[in-house]
């Protein structure tokens, strides 16, 4: 008889969180379409890591108006060159990505679109679980629907790590080059984009091997894009 009655009131009790917690998520998605996000768990982690292994940390957010053209263009030329044109996901670069990991199943490759991870980085943590795709999958399309793609870049702009502690394109900028987002020239908004794909070990100060061969095509696709008129209406 006990154990009849704990089932309902488990289960009761399990429905209030879930209610409880999709509420919850739901207000701080709408509250962060203008509020920026307070912390990230990827710098928390950071955060910790650097108390242990003698790095600092650095952020500090900046409106959109506040970051250069030349480092708007330059992430999205860099990693998301349809970022305008998608719902949040690349279908053909994600199947471009499933082949080639089938071929080389010991390489990863990915296939994030920028709005992807924004919602990785805001909202979860770094991981490959298909529990964790799942939860990525339903945030990319909130922020989607709920913030829209300027918003989605300049929170991009702010919480993405672009080196050792360092997150958020005004921490680069002053970090690298002692200067503020603003004032950042095409050459040195290419080079910050050139570290993201792994920026502590593609470094920009000095640059890696990787930094170094990459920023050049990163500004030839800048070119490419800085008249299209779909980014433009985002990035202006």
């Amino acid at each position: 008889m006990k154990l009849k009655g704990i089932v309902p009131r488990t289960w009761r009790l399990l429905k209030k969180v879930f209610i409880f917690l999709f509420i919850f998520q739901l207000f701080y998605i709408l509250l962060l379409k203008w509020v920026d996000p307070p912390f990230t768990i990827t710098q928390m982690n950071s955060m910790v890591k650097g108390w242990f292994n003698g790095y600092s940390f650095h952020r500090d957010y900046v409106d959109l108006k506040e970051i250069s053209f030349n480092a708007r263009i330059a992430v999205i030329a860099s990693e998301d060159q349809q970022f305008a044109d998608h719902g949040g996901f690349d279908w053909k670069s994600i199947e471009k990505a499933m082949e080639y990991n089938k071929k080389k199943p010991n390489r990863v490759r990915g296939a994030s679109t920028i709005s992807q991870q924004v919602a990785k980085n805001v909202f979860l943590w770094q991981g490959r679980s298909w529990f964790r795709k799942g939860l990525e999958v339903y945030f990319t399309k909130m922020i989607e629907w709920i913030w829209g793609k300027k918003r989605i870049l300049e929170v991009y702009l702010n919480v993405i790590e672009m080196g050792e502690g360092i997150f958020g394109i005004e921490a680069a900028a002053q970090q690298y080059f002692n200067k503020p987002a603003s004032q950042l020239t095409r050459k040195e908004a290419a080079m910050i984009a050139a570290c993201l794909p792994n920026p502590v070990k593609f470094t920009v100060n000095p640059p890696s091997p990787r930094v170094n061969a990459r920023y050049p095509w990163i500004l030839r696709q800048m070119n490419n894009l800085k008249n299209d008129p779909d980014i433009l209406r985002i990035i202006q």
